[in-house]
């Protein structure tokens, strides 16, 4: 399970999350810091990840184009990097069902609030 944090969620996620999230990165450690959402989409598309943001854009494109990717959208507001850690720890089993499991294969984004 691959997840892409995009360039609004802190690289220092990544560390914090490698126990539950072994194969997560950042677009600033892929490589991706000044890319747009497109080369963002395809580079996760390419690459098997699932892409975690805050942003609107994702969910949209995921709505129109369907996946993969997968987008995980962070609807939580303005946070700070440890308070998110604690989320997506919370939401671990649903993030990895959603992401393997059959009963959401049809399914594109996955909202977190």
């Amino acid at each position: 399970m691959k997840l892409l944090f995009d360039q609004n969620v802190s690289y220092r996620i990544v560390g914090k999350l490698k126990d539950i999230f072994q194969d997560c990165s950042q677009v600033k450690i892929a490589g991706l810091e000044n890319a747009t959402d497109s080369e963002i989409w395809n580079y996760a598309k390419r690459s098997g990840y699932s892409i975690v943001t805050f942003d609107t854009d994702f969910y949209d494109r995921a709505t129109l184009k369907g996946h993969p990717p997968k987008v995980i959208w962070l609807r939580v507001g303005n946070t700070s990097t440890l308070n998110l850690e604690k989320i997506l720890r919370k939401n671990e089993k649903i993030i990895k069902e959603f992401l393997t499991s059959g009963t959401y294969s049809e399914i594109s984004c996955l909202e977190i609030r």
